[in-house]
């Protein structure tokens, strides 16, 4: 659902939003997440590991894309998505 700048994305019964939330962060404030989508999942989860943060899932793969969960300070949860690469898609192999 797209208004104006916001999307709101709803996970259907198939997708990874459907995976159940991990256990210790269930009963967190924040259970629906922010979604934020990145370039570079990789280099995020090392800038983010040097940064003392800890992530709340391992991370996932699909045909979707790759996802990972952290919560930021006051306990929301926040996945991290960069989107799967779609042939033809990238700018630096269309001419």
């Amino acid at each position: 659902m797209v208004r104006g700048p916001l999307r709101l994305l709803l996970s259907g019964p198939a997708s990874s939003g459907a995976r159940a939330t991990p256990t210790d962060v269930a009963a967190a404030a924040g259970r629906n997440r922010i979604h934020l989508v990145v370039d570079d999942l990789d280099a995020e989860i090392d800038r983010l590991h040097r940064s003392g943060v800890t992530f709340r899932s391992e991370l996932v793969s699909g045909p979707g894309g790759r996802q990972i969960l952290l919560t930021d300070p006051a306990g929301n949860l926040i996945e991290l998505f960069q989107p799967a690469h779609r042939p033809g898609t990238d700018a630096a192999t269309t001419s």
